[in-house]
């Protein structure tokens, strides 16, 4: 019992510390303390990374949803509706979760790994020691980046993937190209678009939060950079599927 005590303090302790962490970042960037030339380096640093894993994903996704929307619903003769099928899903809610996934384990784990290894080697601590604030010049710079990345890729990403639905729509069940693409224009709406890409900017602030949080805090060497960055990975996965299930049933409340 007193072990189990213990391990939920230190549970609760992290959790504060972690929510100290984050209103250390945004009280940086409430003041203006933004080094422009680093968010620069870290945005195409972030997006070349991850554009293209992230495409050839949303690719696939839109190839398969196409192909097994097309063998379902040609029984009812209904394979004009492939487009709606497609678009839909990716739009609302696959383009927007894949895009956080992929890029978390790609771009998220760098992060994490690149502070572990500057706190495992004293680096933030010299920075500290030149009187320069490691938040604001280390962790601010890749936060803000992932939320002005991840909004970009997930629309590179619906694009990629509507095109593979087309693909499959025009050459496999011979639907009309221009019906194709009159049909995935009628079947998205604003508050499609919308309601999945609002959920963009909540993905990427967890990731940046989880990921500069564990590589700030990184400690045992190498081997503990190996650690937490599986560790941020996975506890950004985690956060990602329950950020979605809460945010996808307060879009269909209020938006339907």
């Amino acid at each position: 019992m007193r072990n189990f005590m213990k391990k939920f303090l230190d549970y609760l302790a992290g959790i504060g510390n972690a929510l100290f962490f984050l209103f250390r970042v945004f009280g940086n960037i409430l003041r203006g303390r933004i080094r422009i030339k680093e968010l620069l380096k870290q945005i195409y640093e972030q997006g070349y990374q991850s554009v293209l894993i992230i495409m050839l994903t949303s690719l696939a996704s839109g190839l398969v949803l196409a192909l097994q929307g097309y063998v379902a619903m040609v029984r009812f003769g209904a394979k004009e509706y492939i487009a709606h099928l497609v678009a839909l899903s990716l739009v609302r809610e696959l383009g927007p979760v894949f895009t956080a996934l992929i890029f978390s384990g790609k771009a998220g784990a760098r992060i994490t790994a690149e502070l572990g290894t500057m706190n495992v080697n004293d680096q933030i601590l010299a920075t500290k020691t030149l009187g320069v604030d490691p938040v604001e010049f280390l962790v601010v710079p890749r936060m803000l980046a992932c939320i002005i990345v991840v909004p970009i890729l997930t629309i590179l990403a619906e694009v990629v993937g509507i095109a593979g639905g087309y693909f499959i729509g025009v050459f496999e069940a011979n639907i009309q190209s221009s019906f194709y693409i009159h049909q995935t224009i009628r079947a998205i709406h604003y508050v499609d678009f919308f309601s999945g890409f609002i959920k963009t900017f909540f993905f990427a602030l967890l990731i940046g939060w989880v990921c500069c949080y564990k590589g700030y805090y990184t400690k045992g060497g190498s081997l503990g950079v190996g650690r937490y960055t599986t560790q941020a990975v996975a506890n950004s996965y985690i956060l990602i599927i329950i950020a979605n299930v809460i945010l996808t049933k307060i879009i269909l409340t209020f938006w339907g």
